[in-house]
């Protein structure tokens, strides 16, 4: 069985919805797409930069965005870009009670790490909760760790939430879905390198096949 597999297995017995009905059991495509057209021409002005390393995700180096987030970890220690200058970063968003991207995606960052092998241990993954009302420090930290220990899960108050999803130009809007609600939202991740700039942008379906040599690539830059 693959690590993905597996690590879906296992983050889906941590934590099940009772209350979503099958109709609100997938985050809205339009949403993601509707993001992703909104990031292109971000995308294209950051191609203009000096030639760098060839990746197989977008390159945004030169991006006038993703500076910066002022959140808490699931440790309950503040949180900012700064604590983890020396490792590439992975940032991505989404939250506990979200029925399959948020999971593929945590378990594909999963099956990276451990691809990478010792090299992991200079990438720090972030996942940000869009759902700070429900996602608790203690659920998101059972949360990340069914897919690797070493994912750190963020949180913030509404106003930090809404501050740091417009910094790195994430959207997502609560939905009613019968007595409890969902949670639309774009599913991007970003790699940030070591120095704290944001560098790249990675597709939810693309994590598991170009990840991993986008992070050797930029690790080859630090040596």
């Amino acid at each position: 069985m693959s690590p993905t597999a597996i690590n879906l297995r296992a983050a889906r017995s941590v934590f099940r919805s009772p209350t979503s009905p099958r109709s609100s059991r997938r985050c809205s495509l339009t949403t993601i797409w509707r993001s992703s057209f909104a990031l292109l021409a971000a995308a294209l002005l950051a191609a203009c930069e000096p030639a760098g390393p060839k990746f197989k995700s977008t390159d945004l180096t030169g991006a006038d965005y993703g500076k910066s987030l002022a959140l808490t970890g699931h440790d309950g220690q503040p949180r900012t870009l700064a604590d983890f200058r020396g490792k590439l970063v992975v940032l991505t968003f989404g939250f506990t009670h979200c029925p399959d991207i948020c999971p593929t995606i945590l378990a594909d960052l999963a099956g990276m790490m451990q691809s990478l092998g010792k090299d992991a241990d200079r990438v720090q993954v972030l996942f940000v909760t869009v759902d700070p009302e429900r996602d608790t420090p203690e659920l998101l930290a059972k949360y990340v760790a069914a897919f690797d220990p070493r994912f750190l899960g963020l949180y913030g108050n509404a106003e930090a939430t809404a501050r740091t999803a417009k910094e790195f130009k994430v959207f997502y809007e609560k939905r009613k879905s019968g007595d409890s609600y969902s949670v639309d939202h774009s599913a991007q991740s970003y790699v940030l390198d070591a120095q704290g700039r944001l560098r790249l942008f990675v597709r939810h379906d693309r994590i598991a096949a170009d990840l991993a040599d986008d992070l050797r690539a930029l690790l080859g830059e630090t040596g």
